[in-house]
């Protein structure tokens, strides 16, 4: 018994040091792997040129995209396009043709859940839109995604209609 003890415990020993090392220290290193490092242009955008200051359209609804396109709502937790969306996307579609720029696609949510979990569903309501984009023809290369998760809300209200708002993409133009 004693015998069976000693090989369990030095197995044991074993075992936890070498979850002890440290990572190397590679200068230049990042925590990127493979070929598939991202890469691209170096934008700029106009901050200050972000819907009409008040967030309402000419039609007294929420907007606030900027350069004629119109925000995508999105339900709580969903990145999934919702029919009554349609009317936007249709002209965002319009607009995106017509675009002679880059289009910046920002998905954004409400402050439920953890950064990380808004970020990636920020990011996955950016694609949605893309992917509706792109099925009509917009080429991909003119289109540029980003996710603000929580951290751009357009509403801070402690309210079911200011939350909605808050679960948005927007585009705009980049010049």
């Amino acid at each position: 018994m004693t015998q069976k003890l000693f090989f369990i415990s030095t197995f044991a020993i074993l075992l936890f040091s070498g979850c002890a090392q440290t990572a190397p220290d590679v200068p230049g290193a990042n925590n990127i792997s493979g070929t598939d490092a991202l890469s691209g242009d170096t934008v700029s955008i106009n901050e200050n040129n972000y819907g009409n200051g008040n967030g309402m359209d000419a039609n007294g609804n929420y907007n606030s995209s900027s350069d004629g396109f119109k925000s995508v709502y999105f339900a709580f937790g969903d990145y999934a396009i919702s029919p009554n969306m349609e009317p936007s996307m249709h002209t965002n579609i319009q607009v995106a043709t017509s675009a002679g720029a880059k289009i910046k696609i920002e998905g954004n949510c409400d402050e439920f859940g953890t950064d990380e979990y808004n970020y990636a569903l920020g990011l996955k309501r950016a694609k949605a839109v893309k992917d509706s984009l792109v099925a009509q023809g917009i080429a991909a290369s003119k289109m540029i995604m980003v996710s603000f998760g929580e951290s751009s809300p357009v509403c801070q209200t402690p309210s079911d209609t200011c939350y909605d708002r808050n679960r948005r993409v927007d585009l705009r133009l980049i010049k």
